[in-house]
């Protein structure tokens, strides 16, 4: 077993030491006998310390309770549900002032030789789980107590690498959060322009529109505005035809967040291809998803080489004067997502028919307004996209830190 990680800042090079938590924690919490008025705390797996009467934890949030049965935390601790810490329920406190947990919870504190950033981030690799799968206990509920946690043994530097190595995962940790934060804001602003840049129900104008427009809109359905609604079909033989290279064949599961995703793509020969030569996509034509569990789910195509979709997506092309985008977000509406689960129609099992879906009514500007508005959205998409790329490329980078920054067994 090695005593160091893969990687490593420069100016490091002593050999890590193994230390039992036994030797440099200890449990801190305390009792509240004296019923001090303390703010009470839950432990959540996505965020640690919160509120209790935010946490909607499996204990809920007693308002009425006796606090006296409440451990007391103060500053620079750590807690975890010793039920839920396999699914990474535990925090630690940084606040000025003391709060209250359950009773349930096991409250620790670390010695001046720790560094409590860099011990929490080796919670988060792939080490701490390994030790809670060895020495968890119990029959129909597995539990995890501190006297469990004093087994725990884990490789240790000095205290200026700890800081370090501590330093950098806060750092990436603090990028993720500003990159998801600028992919929630994206995302709540299309949904609010969504709402706005769209006629209410019985209106012929949105309330914010772009400066240069100023006709009323016009009711059309769906049929009307396209020249083709219709799907494709299992490939004969199924499965069993798929090939590694060939025409991409789109199915439900590709079409999410309003985009095509390609990257769980399968393909089918020219042959097969050519036997569903009907259902065959083109640049700029709407896809929705018609059954099961994504119905509803749409967007536009916008490869250049043309690709084949099954059964469980509807083909919508557009005729001149109407414009893709423009009507993928009319689906994606509010308009047409309650639409979409009114015609919901076929015995035990959600879907759409073409008849339904050529039915679905909408308001429609000019072309020229249409593409404005499509194409505000497309940015934002976009920026939707590039916030959420950065953020998942962020955290490949953290979990490949976590997972050679720390000495793993076996090594």
């Amino acid at each position: 077993m090695a005593n160091t990680p893969n990687v490593r800042f420069e100016g490091f090079t002593d050999d890590w030491e193994q230390r039992k938590f036994s030797d440099f924690t200890w449990a801190s919490g305390k009792r509240n006998k004296e019923d001090l008025d303390l703010e009470p705390y839950a432990i959540t797996n996505e965020h640690g310390f919160i509120p209790q009467k935010e946490a909607h934890d499996d204990f809920g949030y007693m308002k009425d309770a006796d606090r006296k049965a409440y451990n007391i935390v103060t500053p620079n601790s750590f807690a975890y549900n010793p039920a839920r810490i396999n699914v990474g329920s535990i925090g630690y406190y940084e606040g000025a002032e003391n709060v209250l947990v359950s009773s349930l919870y096991e409250v620790f504190q670390t010695a001046d030789y720790v560094d409590d950033r860099f011990l929490w981030h080796w919670f988060k690799s792939d080490e701490f789980p390994k030790w809670i799968e060895r020495l968890q206990e119990g029959s129909v509920r597995l539990y995890f107590y501190y006297d469990k946690l004093c087994e725990c043994q884990m490789f240790m530097p000095s205290v200026a690498e700890q800081k370090k190595i501590a330093t950098s995962l806060d750092h990436l940790d603090r990028l993720i959060i500003l990159y998801q934060r600028k992919y929630d804001e994206v995302k709540r602003l299309k949904k609010f322009m969504l709402q706005k840049m769209f006629p209410k129900s019985g209106e012929l104008v949105p309330e914010i529109r772009f400066a240069g427009f100023t006709g009323d809109w016009e009711q059309r359905k769906l049929g009307e505005a396209t020249i083709k609604i219709g799907s494709g079909k299992t490939p004969p033989g199924g499965s069993a035809t798929y090939v590694d290279f060939g025409i991409a064949l789109i199915r439900s599961q590709n079409i999410n967040e309003d985009k095509v995703n390609l990257l769980d793509i399968v393909f089918i020969d020219d042959a097969t291809d050519l036997s569903m030569k009907n259902s065959q996509v083109y640049k700029n034509d709407v896809l929705l998803n018609i059954t099961g569990a994504s119905i509803g789910r749409s967007a536009v195509y916008k490869e250049l080489v043309h690709a084949n979709v099954n059964q469980h997506v509807c083909i919508i092309r557009p005729k001149d004067g109407y414009f893709s985008e423009f009507i993928q977000l009319n689906l994606a509406s509010d308009s047409g997502q309650r639409q979409i689960e009114s015609s919901q129609a076929g015995g035990g099992r959600e879907g759409l028919n073409f008849q339904q879906i050529g039915k679905m009514s909408f308001m429609f500007p000019s072309i020229d307004e249409q593409t404005k508005i499509g194409k505000y959205f497309s940015t934002l998409d976009h920026l939707i996209t590039l916030h959420q790329r950065k953020c998942d490329e962020l955290k490949e980078v953290k979990r490949f830190m976590l997972q050679n920054m720390f000495p793993q067994k076996g090594q």
